[in-house]
Parts: C-alpha cells; sequence; structure tokens
C-alpha cells in the first residue's frame, strides 16, 4: 500500500525517518511518497487534509483532531528542548506585550507556549524560522521566537534570552515539553494505523541502535549546518518519547491542550487522539 508521507528536513526526523522511508527494514508492503518542508508548511498541508501521515505541530494538531490522530512513536517533547524567547537588547517579561515578536508560525507549538507565557502579547509577525535571527538584527522585530538549531547559535549572533518557554512549562507542570508529533489520517483503517504506528517505532528503534547509518541521510537535508550542532539537534529532540510517548507524554499534551483551550486558543480536541503501541 502506497501512503503519502511529509516530515520536515530538521535532522531530528531525517534520523528518525531515515530506516523507515530508505528500506533499511521490512516495511510490510508499505511504500511512501515523500515531501519534505518546513514545519510551517506542514502544518498548513495537514489543515487542508492533504498528508496521509505528516510531522504537524501539536498546536496544528488542535485545529485537525477531527481528520487526524498521533501516533505514539516519532513525537519530540523532552527536558529542556523548549522554543526561545530572544532580543538584542535587554527585555523584562513584562514588557512584551509591547513588543514586536517574530515567530515561526501561527500553529507552531512554540507560539502556543508563547501565548500560555504572554497572553497579552499581540504583535507578532511570521517568519521562516531560520530567519528570525536575521530580522532581530536588522530591527524588523524587537524579538523573536526561535526553535531547532537555532538555540545553539543566538549567543554567537550578539542575542540575549528573555524567557526559556520550556523551563516556563515544566516550572508551571512538571512535564515534558510537547513540540511536535507524527499524525496520521483518522479515516484510515484501525490496522493500517497501527501498522504505521508500530512501523513509525521501528525506524526510531532503529536510529537509536545504529545511529551512524542515518547520518549521510541528515546530513542531505542538512548541508549549512555544522555538524557538531547538527549532532546536538538529534541528542536534544530525539529521545525516550520518541519511541512511544508514554504516560508522561500524553498527559503533557493533554495538559497543553487543556491550557490552551481554557485561554481559548485552540477549539476542542477531539477524543481519542492517540494511536497506541
Amino acid at each position: 500500500m502506497n501512503l503519502n508521507l511529509c516530515f520536515s528536513t530538521c535532522p531530528n526526523d531525517t534520523f528518525m525517518f531515515d530506516a523507515l522511508v530508505n528500506g533499511k527494514f521490512d516495511t510490510k508492503g508499505y511504500s511512501f511518497d515523500i515531501h519534505l518542508a518546513d514545519i510551517d508548511e506542514l502544518n498548513r498541508l495537514a489543515l487542508e487534509g492533504i498528508p496521509d501521515i505528516t510531522k504537524i505541530s501539536f498546536n496544528a494538531f488542535a485545529h485537525v483532531s477531527d481528520k487526524y490522530q498521533l501516533l505514539s512513536a516519532g513525537s519530540a517533547l523532552g527536558s529542556g528542548v523548549g522554543p526561545l524567547l530572544v532580543s538584542r537588547r535587554l527585555i523584562y517579561p513584562d514588557e512584551v506585550k509591547h513588543t514586536r515578536i517574530a515567530i515561526p508560525g501561527i500553529e507552531t507549538t512554540a507560539n502556543m507556549l508563547f501565548s500560555i507565557a504572554f497572553p497579552d502579547a499581540m504583535n507578532k509577525k511570521v517568519y521562516l524560522f531560520s530567519e528570525i535571527e536575521e530580522a532581530i538584527l536588522s530591527n524588523e522585530v524587537d524579538a523573536g521566537l526561535i526553535i531547532h538549531e537555532n538555540r545553539f547559535t543566538f549567543e554567537k549572533k550578539g542575542l540575549k534570552k528573555i524567557l526559556d518557554l520550556g523551563e516556563y512549562w515544566e516550572s508551571q507542570t512538571s512535564l515534558p515539553i510537547p513540540l511536535g508529533g507524527i499524525a496520521i489520517k483518522r479515516n484510515l483503517p484501525e490496522k493500517i494505523k497501527t501498522q504505521i504506528n508500530l512501523l513509525m517505532k521501528q525506524s526510531v528503534e532503529y536510529a537509536f541502535a545504529q545511529p551512524k547509518e542515518s547520518y549521510d541521510y541528515v546530513r542531505k537535508y542538512a548541508q549549512a549546518m555544522d555538524e557538531q550542532v547538527m549532532y546536538k539537534h538529534i541528542q536534544l529532540y530525539v529521545n525516550k518519547y520518541s519511541i512511544d510517548l508514554g504516560d508522561d507524554g500524553r498527559n503533557a499534551i493533554n495538559e497543553l491542550y487543556a491550557r490552551t483551550h481554557q485561554l481559548k486558543l485552540i477549539p476542542k480536541v477531539k477524543d481519542n487522539i492517540f494511536i497506541n503501541l
């Protein structure tokens, strides 16, 4: 059976998907039409209901939970992995609501976590995540929300941290930070959804067991990235929750939706959102 599969070019995704899409284990007769893109584009595709399987921000998923469910494998959660709010100059948290903020997409989980911490901040402008540092440095905005590998580079560019939104989330909830997961269409047969879930788990386990095998595939889409940053990126975002969400992972996602629904940032999420291993 052939399914269309979308994921990002970020090292954590290419690391996890390498074995699945490059035939490194038996995929039980499944094949995939693959599309790689920035997370903001992936979110938009999911909002249009296009992919069968896709990487998605947990924010965007809240708006398509009637069409998609979440796999237990392939997610990005953890400790110390949250987005950072940074600027050129010192900005105190109580000033944030008055500043111009660059964000990596309306439907990103980064924006969701930012909105929990700063519900009154409304002056936001969307940029490609890799362009946010430059937008701050060129004074197009006062501050920006950085994600992915930019958390390793912002200080070298003279930017200062205002707030680590991951630390903020963990201090408020004592739960891991939920960033993004793998969504699959609800209307696919249960057997297919279960099998894809298991294949995703196998792919992540393969990557962990033989990490060097995936590096050529990771480098292919991270050519502009310093190799040490690439490795740090993988180590930060791929962990035990990528193999299986577990109770803590599911609780973190449910808590994220409970808090943001209370703030009227998202619609009520549909029941039965998880495909369990």
